[in-house]
């Protein structure tokens, strides 16, 4: 095992300093989960990967606190009760509990008035709350109110690794942090010029989203600020695009973690997927979750990819990052600028794409090219 990619999430990506408190979690799995023999594989093999983090860090920070809770089975869904407290402290727990208003957090729904009120008095407590996370369980916890309270309102740095796999540490993790950052600043220079994004691919992708001045965000591997979120491995910039005015179709030729025998064609309107069509088995699975809430049909974020060292098509969490892809969200879209607040949230790659960015005057502004960045 390549270890130096995780010593660099302590010294290098979340900056961590011998007196700060960090959290280190990850999920097992669960018998009922049906899963191929490389999935298998591969999330067994994080055992070892959390346990070099937590020797690592045991080094490092004045106190690392690990928590292993079972498989929620689904990305975006809150982790349970006994991590909130731990990453919060008992007294706003407590706070929560008597009021009532924790099983609304964990279920996302909660009203707005009441998530005011929330984070009025998590800042009460907030000195009791870890200052960085590691959050390494298989399914994403970086779309929910656990992740958005700590980050917003406790200033907590969050480093997301779902599908994390071991081979990472060999390839996509080995990026240049801060090379990555210089190319993100270019490509979010451009985005926040235009008002209205349209897409291109070769297999048939076409969609058109509007920006207008919803706020460009960089996930490039340097949490070392306050209130620092993202993924590792690292290497997008991405937005929330407006609710309700998406229109075209998304051709899915890859599933988060292996490519479909056959694409599924998502046809989009009024800023939704409104109809699934393809032969393959993938289809009864999405299907099932965007039939559970109609917000787990909304365009959700649009992300181009700036990793050069990221080349996996094959796991979502590395193949977001291939430098000159681009990636499409359905589901939730509230911890990033948008108004959608769900237990769901899927991100989907596309290779090669043309992707033309409208400004105010009308003129079209070239940012990729058949997946060549051109800013």
């Amino acid at each position: 095992m390549n270890i130096k990619p995780l010593k660099n999430i302590f010294k290098v990506n979340l900056n961590i300093q011998s007196n700060e408190r960090l959290l280190l979690f990850t999920d097992s799995i669960r018998k009922e989960e049906n899963l191929t023999e490389y999935d298998r594989i591969r999330r067994q093999s994080l055992k070892d990967v959390v346990l070099a983090l937590k020797e690592i860090g045991s080094k490092i920070c004045k106190e690392l606190i690990y928590f292993e809770y079972p498989s929620l089975g689904s990305h975006g869904l809150e982790p349970p009760a006994e991590l909130w407290e731990l990453a919060f402290g008992k007294r706003i727990l407590n706070d929560f509990k008597n009021k009532g208003i924790l099983e609304k957090l964990i279920s996302k729904e909660i009203n707005k008035k009441e998530l005011l009120s929330v984070k009025r008095n998590i800042k009460i407590y907030k000195e009791d709350a870890v200052d960085a996370v590691i959050a390494l369980s298989n399914f994403s916890t970086s779309h929910t109110n656990f992740r958005d309270l700590l980050t917003q309102v406790c200033g907590t740095r969050y480093a997301s690794m779902p599908l994390f796999d071991i081979s990472m540490l060999d390839g996509a993790m080995c990026a240049d942090w801060m090379e990555i950052y210089k190319r993100a600043l270019k490509i979010k220079k451009i985005l926040q010029k235009v008002i209205k994004i349209r897409i291109e691919t070769p297999n048939g992708t076409h969609i058109t989203l509007f920006k207008d001045k919803r706020k460009i965000h960089i996930d490039s591997g340097i949490l070392s600020k306050k209130g620092s979120f993202g993924n590792l491995p690292a290497g997008e910039v991405f937005l929330a695009p407006l609710e309700g005015l998406s229109e075209g179709r998304l051709v899915i030729e890859w599933a988060p973690t292996r490519k479909l025998n056959n694409p599924l064609i998502l046809h989009i309107k009024e800023g939704r997927v409104v109809e699934i069509q393809g032969d393959e088995h993938y289809n009864l699975e999405l299907e099932k979750k965007l039939n559970e809430r109609v917000e787990n049909r909304n365009i959700a974020e649009l992300g181009i990819g700036i990793n050069d060292k990221a080349s996996r098509p094959d796991n979502i969490l590395e193949s977001e990052k291939i430098l000159g892809t681009i990636h499409i969200a359905i589901g939730d879209n509230s911890s990033f600028g948008g108004k959608i607040r769900t237990p769901f949230h899927q991100d989907f790659i596309f290779f090669a794409p043309n992707v033309y960015g409208i400004d105010t005057n009308g003129k079209e502004i070239i940012i990729l090219k058949e997946g060549k960045i051109l800013v």
